[in-house]
């Protein structure tokens, strides 16, 4: 659980042979184009290095490990997508997905978010994903229909759908259309380096705000204010 994490104030090269699970999702229809969600997850161990100076190693890997199971439980209820995608190094989140019937990718370097992606997408649009939403784990506040909303914005392609974060810097989701349409960039100001990289490729970017999904975990105060925002257990 989030909740003891949020309470307390403490002072290129992808295995795509490895855990590989090819599967439709069993809940939603196949449809044509084909979307999909992409989820990244770095490994626990490396999770979350903003919090150093206030959680200690095995707490911030907890922490992420916590999100990462909250948010796959979330995905696991969204209906309007044909497939899901989890690109990792970290073996308990590779597990998560194969028992929830998602294809995993694993990648052993991990390089950067921005390189995973990538080439997650290209193996995605290989294998025919027309549109591919990223999603980070550490939105704990995001619900199947925010996540609905984002591919009810997506036009024709090209075209991309961004959700920045809470200040405006970041990018929280990310879905394009078709997948590779433009580079990832993601890190500092990723969300006006997306922006930008849609307007030179051409693609139609619309610009969706949502505070649920504008809310990620970085730093000890976005903790303070997702406590009073969780449901009570």
């Amino acid at each position: 659980s989030l909740d003891k994490f949020c309470m307390c104030s403490p002072d290129k090269q992808l295995g795509l042979a490895d855990g590989r699970k090819h599967a439709i999702r069993t809940n939603a229809k196949q449809r044509n184009p084909m979307r999909a969600i992409l989820i990244p997850v770095k490994e626990f161990c490396e999770a979350k290095k903003r919090l150093a100076p206030h959680f200690s190693p095995s707490d911030r890997a907890a922490l992420a490990q916590a999100m990462c199971e909250d948010f796959f439980s979330r995905i696991a209820e969204v209906r309007s997508v044909d497939r899901v995608f989890v690109i990792s190094r970290e073996p308990r989140a590779i597990s998560m997905a194969g028992k929830l019937g998602w294809e995993t990718i694993v990648d052993p370097r991990q390089i950067s978010e921005s390189d995973s992606v990538d080439a997650a997408s290209t193996y995605c649009a290989e294998r025919g994903v027309h549109a591919l939403l990223r999603l980070p784990i550490d939105i704990p506040l995001v619900e199947p229909r925010d996540i609905e909303a984002v591919f009810q914005e997506l036009r024709k392609a090209p075209a991309a759908v961004l959700v920045p974060s809470s200040d405006g810097t970041g990018t929280n989701a990310l879905l394009r259309s078709a997948p590779g349409i433009f580079p990832s960039r993601f890190g500092i100001n990723s969300f006006p380096r997306h922006l930008a990289e849609a307007q030179r490729c051409g693609a139609h970017a619309q610009v969706l705000r949502n505070p649920r999904i504008e809310l990620d975990i970085d730093e000890l105060d976005d903790l303070r204010k997702l406590a009073p925002l969780l449901p009570p257990e």
